[in-house]
């Protein structure tokens, strides 16, 4: 069965920081464009941050540039988010998907096949 799973939600103070994972199974990522996408209550969903198959190139939201870094681990099959500097409006249900189109202009939802059921990231005081 292929799927993806994330980790590493949970509640965190303003200024803190938490590192997601996305770790694929019954597949392997290193032929994957990876994103990160996060969905608020009452918002659409958002676009945080794809990276290419081989890592080189990266994008961001502006809303996180400078505070969120987006990374990969083939060998481990996993993608990672480090996200710091977190602020209440960070707050979201995080998913990770998989696909094959990257794009420079930012990451979207097009192209993305497989998607993971997400982690609740809960920003705080």
């Amino acid at each position: 069965q292929l799927q993806l799973v994330e980790s590493g939600g949970g509640l965190v103070q303003p200024g803190g920081s938490l590192r997601l994972s996305c770790i694929a199974s019954g597949f392997t990522l290193d032929y994957y464009v990876i994103g990160w996408f996060r969905q608020a209550p009452g918002k659409e969903r958002e676009g945080v941050s794809c990276i290419s198959t081989s890592g080189g190139s990266t994008n961001y939201a502006d809303s996180v540039k400078g505070r969120f870094t987006i990374s990969r681990d083939n060998a481990k099959n996993t993608v990672y988010l480090q996200m710091n500097s977190l602020k209440p409006e960070d707050t979201a249900v995080y998913y990770c998907a998989a696909g094959f189109i990257y794009s420079h202009d930012g990451c979207t939802a097009y192209g993305m096949r497989y998607w993971g059921k997400g982690t609740l990231v809960t920003v705080s005081s």
